[in-house]
């Protein structure tokens, strides 16, 4: 039962988060903080989906946030070459 307040509390927590990485890759000062954001956001999104896995007792979405991580990993490491070189590829 408590558990259920607790996960509920820390999802809404996380989308709060999720909220303020948005404003953040909308307002950015800087390309770098849009960088920041971005990748904060991803790691936000991978704590939801563990979270709503447990809240769900099943296994999907912990294998969703596996390829959400590996995915976000490399997005930003291309959006940050992309900006540091102009290229992707070499």
């Amino acid at each position: 039962m408590i558990i259920t307040y607790a996960l509920t509390f820390a999802i809404g927590c996380y989308c709060l988060g999720l909220l303020f990485n948005l404003w953040r890759i909308a307002r950015g000062p800087t390309t770098a903080d849009r960088i920041l954001a971005l990748d904060t956001m991803v790691i936000n999104l991978i704590a939801i989906l563990v979270l709503y896995g447990i809240s769900r007792s099943t296994q999907i979405y912990y294998e969703a946030a596996m390829l959400v991580a590996m995915v976000g990993f490399v997005s930003t490491v291309a959006y940050s070459r992309f900006i540091l070189r102009g290229d992707i590829i070499e």
